[in-house]
């Protein structure tokens, strides 16, 4: 049965006749392909990333996987319309906490027509893309079952200052994520959500290193996905933390440069995080 996922934090959203991506039972994502081109254009990155022999194995992991495409009943109930098939990275989850940051300085790409270059650049502008490399494009974080989830909305998101940004990722691994702002974020979950071998920080940097001599794609209005179920920390189990690529309809060919745009916010990211683990109560 085809639902609207409740756990999708920024981009397009089904709900009151609009077109956003459904989720099943099954564990998949259906995104509609978007127009203009875009939704060509992804489905073509996602059909040539799939079979290119030239991405490592242990790279694959941060991307959702791909199962072709499929005709829908749309969202916004126009009827049958073409979705990517992918992964639901969330869907095994309970309450999951989940945040989207779009990477890079400038999220347009060269071959953008001039409208589009002027829209990117005023956002980009208004937000901290410019300043810090990535801005953050929505989250929520699962408080417990009195409180449920912190989720602020997506005017407040796009207002966010760096201080803010720095506060949203110390928000992201708290027991008390609140809007009162004379309770500090007490980072309990830092070392077990960001930290460790197999934590957020060990997985960015792993991605890292692949960006430092990938020259295969430019990857312009890309997200780094962050998702953790709290709940089993508190169970005494594994947090689940992973990180996955979306959203890759402006991707263009790297023709053998490397991708520094994109590997400039990674890096911006990967610092804040590791300021938080190094110094959660700071």
């Amino acid at each position: 049965m085809l639902k609207v996922p409740d756990h999708q934090v920024a981009g397009h959203q089904a709900g009151d006749g609009k077109l956003g991506p459904l989720i099943d039972d099954s564990g998949h994502f259906y995104k509609p392909l978007q127009n203009d081109g875009r939704g060509s254009h992804e489905l073509a990155f996602y059909t040539s990333f799939s079979t290119d022999k030239r991405i490592p194995d242990d790279i694959r992991k941060f991307f959702p996987v791909f199962y072709g495409t499929r005709h829908l009943e749309a969202s916004d109930g126009s009827g049958l319309y073409p979705h990517l098939a992918l992964e639901d990275t969330v869907s095994s989850r309970i309450n999951p906490s989940v945040l989207d940051a779009k990477i890079g300085s400038r999220t347009w790409y060269p071959q953008a027509a001039e409208d589009y270059i002027i829209k990117c650049l005023k956002k980009d502008r208004e937000t901290t893309s410019l300043e810090l490399g990535f801005r953050v494009s929505g989250l929520r974080v699962y408080g417990n079952k009195e409180t449920g989830f912190w989720k602020p909305d997506k005017k407040c998101v796009l207002n966010f200052s760096i201080e803010d940004t720095r506060l949203a990722l110390r928000k992201f691994v708290s027991s008390n994520p609140s809007t009162d702002s004379d309770i500090k974020p007490d980072c309990s979950f830092a070392s077990t959500v960001y930290g460790g071998p197999a934590g957020i920080l060990a997985q960015l940097l792993e991605l890292k290193s692949w960006f430092e001599k990938q020259t295969i794609f430019h990857f312009y209005s890309c997200s780094v996905l962050m998702v953790y179920e709290k709940e089993s920390i508190l169970q005494g189990r594994n947090s689940g933390a992973e990180i996955k690529l979306v959203d890759f309809a402006h991707v263009i060919e790297g023709k053998g440069v490397i991708d520094h745009n994109f590997l400039g916010g990674l890096c911006s990211l990967i610092k804040l995080i590791s300021d938080i683990v190094t110094s959660p109560s700071a």
